[in-house]
């Protein structure tokens, strides 16, 4: 994280997922398991090194992978993550499912909701008694249109859809669908359809540009989920490229969203804290296809500045309109400011 430049490039947070745990004592404590036998002192070193460290439960009996989940012990784990220096809890439904459908009768209807709201807030209160503040990642899938009410239960980011793997069509079905969520983002509260692929080798360069480019516009949380000690230079180039960073992380907080579609092509643009915008041209074809961004359809007038942020190089409109040959499954990510 630290010599590679990740850190650096922004990437603050080391999130261990599920398979931590082991069992827990008879006085209800969880303990580690032998791959992790001092989450303090690991969290101390990460702490030492400029970064934060996250970890991974859920509100039913047990974690997605069979491990020990929080459930009934929610103000018990919490105390212990805030002890032992934790900064960042991912939250997954997993076996709450079942708790859910067999008092519910279902995992989708109303009873189900409300008990699912109730686990999220019950684990939101506890993490707040703790006095530490630590990131509350919610992890439901998306269900229940979990936009609408994750801030009520004090979720800072919440899992807009099913889990992403590293291939073209699942991260182009997660992506494009975000359309429409733009409205339920903002500061302290996130749309996150999961993490990046980029690297982990299933998808070209131009696939994994058009993945970094379409999470940027999305102001999705930047989580990496590839191998940092096996990167190309082209994934490091793609994954620390600060100006896309900057686009994702810019302080305004506003989630970009579609402007038009027309068949595969696709515009999206994200609104700027400094009164530019972020403007991308999506390929979603199997072929290369001529894009052209007309200056007017991002509110702008025929005069703006473009700069490109892959390439790192201006370009420049001719009468209002910009036109370029995008290769298949590719994209343009350009900043367009007065």
């Amino acid at each position: 994280m630290v010599s590679s430049g990740m850190r650096d490039a922004g990437y603050i947070y080391v999130n261990i997922d599920d398979s931590w745990e082991d069992k827990r004592d008879a006085n209800g404590v969880l303990h580690t398991n032998s791959k992790f036998p001092d989450m303090k002192a690991l969290a101390d070193y990460v702490h030492s090194k400029g970064m934060k460290l996250g970890i991974y439960s859920g509100p039913g009996p047990l974690t997605c992978g069979k491990y020990a989940g929080s459930y009934q012990h929610e103000e018990q784990d919490a105390k212990m993550y805030a002890e032992w220096g934790i900064d960042y809890l991912k939250y997954d439904l997993c076996s709450f499912r079942d708790i859910m459908k067999k008092e519910a009768g279902d995992v989708y209807g109303a009873k189900a909701f409300a008990m699912q709201k109730a686990a999220y807030e019950k684990m939101h209160k506890a993490l707040l008694a703790t006095g530490r503040p630590i990131v509350y990642s919610l992890c439901q899938y998306g269900w229940n249109d979990v936009w609408q009410w994750g801030p009520e239960v004090g979720g800072n980011l919440w899992r807009t859809t099913g889990d992403i793997n590293d291939h073209f069509d699942r991260m182009e079905q997660i992506g494009f669908s975000q359309a429409g969520l733009s409205k339920y983002a903002g500061p302290g509260h996130w749309n996150d359809p999961d993490m990046l692929e980029v690297g982990n080798g299933g998808m070209t360069g131009d696939e994994y540009r058009m993945h970094m480019t379409l999470w940027a516009i999305l102001a999705a949380p930047l989580l990496a989920g590839n191998d940092l000690s096996k990167m190309s230079p082209e994934t490091l180039a793609i994954l620390t490229n600060k100006d896309v960073i900057a686009v994702d992380q810019d302080k305004l907080g506003k989630q970009g969203d579609r402007v038009w579609a027309d068949g595969p092509k696709e515009l999206w643009a994200k609104p700027l804290s400094d009164g530019a915008k972020a403007v991308a041209l999506f390929n979603r074809a199997p072929d290369p296809k001529s894009i052209t961004l007309k200056l007017s359809d991002v509110g702008f007038g025929s005069n703006a500045k473009m700069h490109d942020l892959w390439s790192g190089k201006d370009v420049t409109a001719t009468n209002g309109s910009y036109t370029v040959l995008i290769p298949k499954h590719g994209v343009v990510l350009l900043r367009v400011s007065k």
